[in-house]
């Protein structure tokens, strides 16, 4: 898990680019709803990040949750969450998809879980319903590393 005591002016782990105090923590203190199924992508991503176990159920639709707990997710080891990159969102009516690919390391092995995922809006709410796995789609070894530190994937998390 990683420091609950994120600094909000830090850039959000979402990989929006903003602060966190102006991205993912205002749906994570509840004093905002996410207007879209991205947002609430992102803020999940977020919560995984940052292990708000209590976020992530509350976001999913609960006729989804299959018996899933915030121990559930708790449970050890857990991954070490990288990077977000949504490859596409879309929205209609109350219901709306997002297709991302989210990557981290687990045990030291990289690995990405690459989902089209669906949503639902209920009684205002944006929440998650399913998604469908796809295969992970590895960077090139020249590409820019999915951890963002800025070098090559060949330099850095490939190895």
């Amino acid at each position: 898990m990683k420091n609950l005591n994120i600094n909000p002016q830090s850039t959000c782990p979402c990989c929006s680019e903003q602060p966190y105090q102006d991205c993912c923590l205002v749906f994570h203190g509840k004093s905002q709803l996410p207007d879209t199924p991205e947002q609430l992508m992102r803020s999940r991503f977020c919560a995984f990040y940052l292990g708000l176990n209590s976020y992530l159920i509350d976001t999913h639709h609960p006729d989804f949750l299959n018996g899933l707990t915030e121990a559930d997710l708790a449970q050890e080891p857990l991954p070490d969450w990288l990077s977000l990159d949504v490859i596409a969102s879309e929205q209609q009516g109350n219901s709306g998809y997002v297709t991302f690919q989210a990557w981290y390391k687990l045990d030291g092995q990289l690995d990405a879980i690459h989902e089209h995922s669906s949503f639902e809006k209920l009684a205002g709410r944006w929440l998650y319903t399913e998604g469908k796995q796809r295969a992970a789609i590895l960077p090139k070894r020249n590409d820019a590393c999915v951890c963002r530190s800025g070098k090559k994937f060949k330099q850095c998390c490939w190895r």
